[in-house]
């Protein structure tokens, strides 16, 4: 087959989802891209479009798409990659531009080799045979998990003594929750630094309702955690990151984060809401969301390269 291969541009947001949502239905049962995720990709300002972006097309119709961003300035990139089952050497086509750009980012980093990421469905409809013919392998594995919700079922809940959560409303406070964010985070798998500005673009902070973004914090140690969660999903209420530091972990505060997020989304009149977690995580996150009636809805590898040049 021919293609034309082209890099995307924000007017293609529209058909980049239609592309996406067919491929969330091969690969989970139903379309769960939303028009506003695609465009927050595309407009974030450390992504170059021209560069680091990649739309193939088959006869006027998008069949695979690519996106690379760098969020280490150092050797490690990440990218995004999606095609159509029958269209893999459009695919391919794009995954050998990718990691030729993912290496001159990381070499204009000053590093000498590119450490890159890729996030895949556990039965993606990328033939991962022509992934790992190319050195490509998985280090990692997320679930994506979902939990019923209702009003009656999930109320309010009443943190303990000496513990008071409160929304984010005020810059002050999210500028803390970034703190928060940096520090809880840290040691977790595939972390990257961020400043308070780059932070606010990678959370899509001009449409976050910051209603939906808690603090808690003790009396005996100051602010100790944060969840952020947002209701622009269609399928379903999103918990984006919760975090709690070390110090102040085993004390029921991620628990208490959880249960007020599936209040609130509860009373917006939503019947579904899901997070994602690693699998590997040293924290105890996995059992916490078990504990709290949340199961697997779905899993994906991180997928990695090391490349080197020539």
């Amino acid at each position: 087959m021919a293609y034309a291969l082209r890099p995307a541009g924000l007017i293609d947001a529209p058909a980049i989802t239609e592309l996406l949502n067919d491929i969330d239905r091969i690969e989970i049962g139903r379309p769960e891209t939303d028009l506003h995720t695609v465009e927050a990709d595309l407009k974030h300002p450390e992504t170059d479009l021209e560069q680091d972006s990649w739309l193939a097309f088959h006869r006027d119709r998008p069949v695979a798409y690519g996106l690379l961003w760098d969020e280490s300035a150092g050797e490690r990139i990440d990218v995004d990659h999606y095609v159509l089952p029958d269209h893999q050497p459009a695919g391919l086509r794009i995954l050998a531009a990718m990691e030729d750009r993912a290496l001159v980012r990381a070499r204009e980093n000053g590093a000498d080799r590119a450490v890159v990421h890729l996030h895949l469905n556990t039965e993606p409809t990328l033939d991962t045979a022509l992934i790992r013919a190319r050195g490509w392998s998985v280090v990692r594995r997320y679930h994506v998990l979902h939990r019923p919700l209702d009003p009656a079922r999930d109320p309010v809940p009443q943190p303990p003594p000496g513990v008071r959560l409160r929304a984010c409303t005020e810059e002050a406070d999210r500028v803390r929750v970034h703190a928060l964010y940096q520090a809880g985070f840290a040691q977790h798998f595939d972390f990257q630094p961020r400043t308070y500005r780059q932070w606010l673009h990678d959370i899509d902070a001009e449409t976050l309702d910051w209603s939906l973004v808690w603090i808690v914090s003790a009396e005996d140690s100051g602010d100790v955690g944060f969840l952020i969660a947002r209701d622009d999903r269609e399928a379903m209420g999103w918990i984006r990151s919760i975090g709690v530091l070390r110090e102040a972990r085993a004390r029921g505060i991620g628990g208490l984060l959880l249960r007020h997020a599936f209040a609130a989304f509860a009373t917006r009149g939503r019947d579904t809401v899901g997070l994602g977690v690693d699998t590997a995580n040293a924290t105890g996150a996995p059992g916490l969301y078990a504990r709290h009636g949340m199961t697997v809805r779905y899993a994906v590898d991180t997928w990695e390269a090391v490349l080197s040049p020539k």
